[in-house]
């Protein structure tokens, strides 16, 4: 367990945070949400010990281990990998290196063997005997193969060595975990692996995280973050997010019977009590769930983006064919013979391990980049509106703030239009008047999004159009997408975000491509497209 009495860090006038009295206890996963900048990552820190409140203590109870992703990809690269996951169980691994030098010593005497013995007690105690085997069995979970072990961390890509540090923070099964965006670089079926292990971990977990397919997975409850506090609710990302919207509609609808908002409530609370995340969990946090009353739910502080594409004309039925692209990258073949058709209101998903292939077929759908051989042809009806994965080119040594750099691409060009238009994206006042030069990775991808809605387009290419965004941009960005009555092609790691979205998949492999028309949970699901996978990946995933 976990818990903070009267915790406050203030940053010269401004109060990161005020007087936070909160308790994380063993069984649960707690998500800790807040917009960027709120400190989600800095109160992890005060948790671990790293930051040093300036008021108020954080208690741990005695005798319990705990364990933190290190982000400092760099810290272990003179250590074999295998080495790197059993350090972090410090305790441990200080008595497999203690007694190692015990037993090299030439003059091994007699006092060397009763400290040896205490050793050993304390290493059968702690399971070091199983040390290696456990350590490995993490290793190949998060994808990391056997034949990778022994090698330094020096000689693993940055990927590697984020998995392997994550590894290092699971192994022991500490009885407190602070994870911070854990999914980060890892593939699907790592974030699987990763969200089986968590529901079956028993200590107490704290983890921030922008993915909220995996909040809503693995959470118990929900910590939120907003001005200096923390709020902590019962239930997964989803439960958090609708009760809070359902708060609000209860303040807005002040007048209506009580009677007929608890009747709502119930009926709310009865539909997320029966998706309890966490089978030992279950019965306890329906509960917990059954005790909710309308004071409880507090509409939320948040602000969303203002994130709405209206295309300017309807596209006919001829969108976009495909046929036969090919295409190398520094020698490398990425596109190799692709065909397909895309068809009006077809919202597709390119998935796929590789990310090259998927942005690369972008850059020449886009005309940004020329294919080998093959061709294909857009519909007369249809315009395109872009979202590359790198938006370095729109903003880098760009000399205009934000309301000129969006004047570029308006046909709109009044000022107050302008600024009505970044206002609804979060740039109110002098937000407005930033360098664009000098904005954040989700500034930028919020300015980006806001060039695709003026353009008016009825086609939208979006690549990772969700890297550097906080949960309320996506969350915006997701619903706009749904509500976009246009097609859409795009990529994405977000499992929340694909589901939502897509109506047809299409997975671009090293030797064709899988093209289905269904959900992504379908496709994942599907005993077909297991059985292709597996014979268009010859060398595995």
């Amino acid at each position: 367990m976990i818990s903070t009495s009267g915790v406050t860090l203030r940053y010269g006038k401004r109060a990161l945070f005020e007087d936070v009295n909160i308790k994380f206890t063993a069984g649960n996963c707690y998500g800790l949400i807040g917009a960027n900048g709120a400190g989600k990552s800095t109160f992890l820190k005060i948790l671990s010990g790293e930051i040093e409140a300036n008021i108020g203590d954080v208690h741990m109870t005695p005798g319990e281990r705990m364990a933190v992703l290190k982000q400092n990809h760099f810290e272990y690269d003179e250590y074999p990998v295998l080495e790197t996951v059993i350090m972090g169980h410090n305790r441990l691994y200080d008595i497999m290196k203690e007694k190692d030098a015990l037993y090299a010593k030439a003059d091994f005497s007699e006092e060397d063997g009763l400290r040896a013995g205490e050793l050993e007690g304390e290493f059968a105690e702690l399971n070091g005997w199983d040390a290696e085997p456990d350590a490995a069995a993490l290793l190949i979970g998060l994808g990391i193969s056997r034949e990778m072990h022994d090698k330094k961390m020096e000689e693993l890509s940055g990927n590697e060595k984020v998995r392997v540090l994550l590894a290092q923070a699971l192994f022991g099964r500490p009885n407190n975990l602070l994870l911070d965006e854990p999914t980060n670089h890892l593939d699907l079926e790592s974030i699987q692996w990763l969200e089986n292990f968590l529901m079956d971990y028993e200590g107490t977990v704290i983890v921030v995280s922008h993915d909220r397919h995996f909040l809503n997975k693995v959470c118990t409850h929900i910590a939120d973050i907003d001005f200096g506090k923390i709020q902590m609710y019962v239930g997964n990302y989803d439960f958090w997010y609708e009760s809070s919207k359902l708060a609000l509609e209860l303040q807005r609808d002040a007048n209506k019977k009580k009677e007929e908002k608890i009747k709502e409530l119930q009926a709310f609370i009865q539909r997320f009590s029966a998706n309890a995340s966490k089978s030992k969990q279950a019965t306890s946090r329906k509960k917990q769930l059954d005790k909710i009353t309308l004071d409880d739910l507090r509409p939320s502080n948040r602000k969303y983006p203002f994130i709405n594409f209206k295309p300017e004309r309807e596209a006919g039925k001829q969108l976009l064919t495909v046929d036969r692209l090919t295409k190398s990258v520094e020698g490398q073949k990425v596109l190799d013979d692709l065909s397909f058709v895309v068809n009006k209101g077809d919202k597709i998903a390119l998935v796929g391990p590789n990310g090259l292939p998927k942005s690369t077929l972008f850059e020449v759908l886009m005309g940004r980049s020329e294919a080998e051989a093959g061709e294909f042809s857009w519909g007369v009806t249809t315009t395109q509106a872009y979202f590359p994965k790198d938006n370095s080119e729109y903003f880098d040594g760009v000399d205009l703030n934000l309301v000129e750099w969006l004047r570029q691409f308006s046909k709109d060009q009044d000022e107050t239009f302008l600024r009505g238009f970044l206002g609804r994206m979060l740039f109110s006042g002098e937000e407005a008047l930033k360098k664009a030069s000098v904005l954040s990775g989700g500034e930028k991808v919020r300015c980006m999004l806001s060039k695709m809605m003026l353009n008016g387009a009825n086609v939208l290419l979006l690549d990772e159009p969700t890297n550097h965004l906080d949960l309320e941009s996506i969350t915006a960005l997701n619903n706009g997408l749904i509500d976009f009555d246009g097609t859409i092609l795009f990529t994405s790691h977000d499992h929340q975000f694909i589901q939502t979205i897509a109506n047809r998949i299409i997975e671009i492999t090293p030797t064709g491509v899988i093209d289905k028309s269904m959900s992504y949970d379908e496709y994942l699901e599907s005993e077909e497209v297991k059985a292709l996978r597996e014979k268009m990946y010859p060398d595995g995933l």
